[in-house]
């Protein structure tokens, strides 16, 4: 539905956060990777590696200590539109329709009524909640207050879509169809997605390109391609969980997780 571009450039970036107490700390040191446009990135590591905090940087919330953040050959210098965010907790307005909440991020960018009604139509459709557009928030479960989180970020048309660990808060079977979901919607509509996580399964289920950073403070210790799934069926997970070269994969980054862990004085 948008042109695309060249996709999302981090370079040498770090992030150092200071106390009250005239200490610092350094989370991130001397990152950079790179996500061509239309994928799906994936920052993968240890609790505290600075997932979250690099999502907050490409997401314009926290500034760089050093480095610099592009995307599509723009500088990333604070919040914008083209940049949309989906958290853990849900962030759906109690108070406003399914319907409203998905137009909401329209209306305040001034978009024409005619042209908002078809494109909240268009995604309240791609997530499978057309049925339940007037309902409220509270009546929903989980899994679909996500959806509607996802379809309002969406109807925005952001270059860039940013995701923090978005399912961890669902049961498994809900968090199952949400990957699989999230993963036909984005494909559809060729997004790109930089999406932070814990889960290994997750990660290369979603992921093009696996980033994965080490722990205190975070570098980007490998990144990963799961090439294998381009031959087996798109979004077929059994098949994935089955195939060798998963398991591989997998166990790759377990040990890579063990290794990571603080050793014990």
């Amino acid at each position: 539905m948008k042109q695309r571009s060249q996709g999302l450039q981090v370079s040498g970036v770090s992030k150092v956060f200071h106390t009250a107490r005239h200490t610092s700390r350094v989370a991130l040191d001397n990152v950079s990777l790179a996500l061509p446009a239309g994928e799906v990135g994936v920052l993968l590591g240890p609790s505290g590696c600075g997932k979250s905090t690099l999502l907050r940087m490409v997401a314009g919330l926290e500034a760089p200590s050093r480095g610099q953040i592009v995307l599509n050959e723009q500088p990333v210098d604070g919040p914008g539109k083209e940049r949309g965010m989906v958290f853990q907790r849900y962030t759906s307005f109690p108070w406003l329709t399914v319907r409203d909440n998905v137009a909401y991020g329209l209306s305040i960018n001034g978009d024409g009524a005619s042209m908002r009604e078809g494109v909240v139509d268009y995604f309240l459709d791609a997530v499978r909640l057309s049925d339940v557009a007037n309902s409220y928030p509270h009546e929903l479960s989980g899994g679909m207050q996500q959806r509607v989180a996802i379809a309002r970020t969406l109807a925005n048309q952001p270059q860039l879509l940013l995701m923090d660990e978005p399912f961890g808060a669902l049961d498994p079977e809900t968090r199952w169809q949400m990957q699989a979901l999230l993963q036909q919607v984005v494909k559809k509509e060729k997004t790109t997605v930089l999406l932070v996580s814990h889960d290994i399964e997750e990660a290369i289920y979603l992921g093009d390109r696996i980033f994965f950073l080490s722990s205190h403070p975070g570098r980007l210790r490998e990144e990963i391609i799961p090439e294998f799934k381009s031959t087996l069926p798109a979004g077929d997970r059994e098949a994935m969980l089955a195939s060798p070269a998963y398991r591989e994969m997998e166990l790759k980054i377990r040990r890579m997780m063990s290794e990571e862990k603080p050793q014990a004085a």
